[in-house]
């Protein structure tokens, strides 16, 4: 009997420094995730294009077709795009690899080549940045004859 008492006392005691122990790490974890995550929407940078889809009407198969997405950050803090991917490989952006301070305007170029292509087309660009939200799309629409 006192083999068992003796063996629940020192569970206890062991599960209790345990638990202050993960307590302390779980506290210090918490404050870290919420530091590095949080995002001071007030502060953020804001993308805004001056036109979210382009129609660049008719063109024969094989042209390329180059437009320029030109915005502007109305937000509080410099703008940073991380990057910027189209819905296909017939399709490349070219983004401002340095900040855009608030007020500045700068240009996302995008060049879409017709090659192999037919028909109505709708090519999404996903810009990436420090905005909130993250992802902003663009479109290129038009058709492509042959």
């Amino acid at each position: 009997m006192k083999k068992v008492l003796f063996s629940l006392a020192a569970s206890v005691i062991i599960l209790a420094a345990c638990n202050q122990r993960n307590s302390g790490n779980t506290e210090s974890i918490e404050s870290n995730t919420t530091a590095t995550t949080e995002v001071d929407s007030a502060n953020a940078p804001v993308v805004k294009f001056e036109v979210e889809t382009h129609d660049f009407g008719k063109v024969k198969a094989g042209e390329k077709v180059n437009f320029e997405y030109k915005f502007t950050n109305t937000g509080k803090s410099p703008l940073v795009i991380i990057n910027a991917t189209a819905s296909c490989g017939c399709t490349v952006p070219e983004w401002p690899k340095t900040p855009v301070k608030p007020g500045e305007s700068a240009a996302i170029k995008v060049t879409f080549d017709s090659a192999n292509k037919n028909g109505l087309q709708d090519k999404l660009v996903t810009v990436t940045a420090n905005t909130i939200p993250a992802q902003t799309v663009v479109h290129l629409v038009g058709e492509v004859t042959k």
